[in-house]
């Protein structure tokens, strides 16, 4: 099957990343990691805000305490809406300034397991994190030039990570936090197809995978089984994020970076938020236990 996205805010990011439906105010939020920029968009009234950041950030989550938790290059920071603050809770790899924290779930535990990558997007120095009660935690999965997700399955007994250039999206136990079982490969796409970007996990356990270059989200099974596309007008999808009241609105964050000049007059609408009717509601996200 075969479904088509259309436009919701023609925010214009250079790099979208991160969307999330926060159940306290019924709005989605994401990010504009190379513009530093975090937004807010509530469908139901059309309300939009922005919101700069000190850094390059790659997610927001609410947090259990209040606020937001943002993944900012520099580690994880508390953001305050209402006043625009952010401070600093933890640093990350701050001996390696050469990368950034990029994409990030929350599991239904509300551990936040998030993923640094090389900012130049070539050297194999990402790794992926697990956050809780204020533990920062490094796992195995480590050597990885873009990290992205993880997505984490309905269970949450089930953790799927992405090596953006390797093109595979493999899937590993959750033994404890920051601990993971070894990792098996689910499904590789082509390079000429598109690079996986964000993952996402719906209700029923497929697995949402957005391309990079490749015009399209991709729904998978379990087992590695493709079961839908949606088309897209632009070619860089990064994420899709259920939100609305019954969590059945499929929204897709999509990027300009890299495009060059004659890539972006054919594509007026890249950087732009989708959304699309995906037939399956997603999982609710759970604030960060921080």
């Amino acid at each position: 099957m075969t479904r088509e996205a259309h436009l919701v805010w023609e925010v214009g990011a250079d790099l979208g990343e991160g969307p999330v439906w926060d159940q306290r105010d019924q709005a989605l939020w994401f990010t504009d990691i190379k513009r530093k920029q975090i937004h807010r968009i509530d469908p139901e009234n059309g309300s939009q805000k922005s919101w700069d950041a000190p850094e390059q950030v790659g997610f927001v989550f609410p947090a259990k305490s209040g606020g937001f938790i943002a993944g900012l290059q520099s580690g994880l920071h508390r953001f305050d809406p209402k006043k625009s603050s952010f401070k600093l809770l933890v640093e990350v790899e701050p001996g390696s300034p050469q990368n950034r924290l990029n994409d990030g779930v929350v599991d239904p535990k509300g551990r936040l397991w998030f993923g640094t990558m090389d900012d130049a997007e070539k050297s194999a120095t990402g790794a992926y994190y697990c956050f809780t009660r204020g533990k920062l935690t490094r796992t195995n999965l480590t050597s990885i030039a873009i990290t992205n997700g993880p997505a984490v399955s309905p269970d949450g007994r089930v953790l799927y990570w992405v090596d953006t250039l390797g093109g595979t999206v493999s899937a590993c136990e959750i033994w404890g936090d920051g601990q993971l079982g070894p990792s098996q490969l689910v499904f590789r796409i082509d390079p000429k197809e598109g690079h996986p970007d964000g993952p996402t996990v719906d209700s029923e356990g497929g697995i949402w995978i957005s391309l990079y270059s490749g015009w399209e989200a991709r729904r998978y099974s379990p087992a590695g089984e493709l079961l839908e596309r949606v088309r897209f007008p632009v070619s860089n999808i990064t994420k899709v994020a259920f939100g609305g009241s019954d969590l059945d609105t499929a929204f897709a964050t999509t990027a300009r970076h890299l495009l060059n000049e004659d890539a972006r007059m054919r594509q007026p609408l890249a950087g732009s938020l989708f959304a699309f009717q995906a037939g399956v509601s997603g999982i609710p996200t759970p604030p960060i236990v921080d």
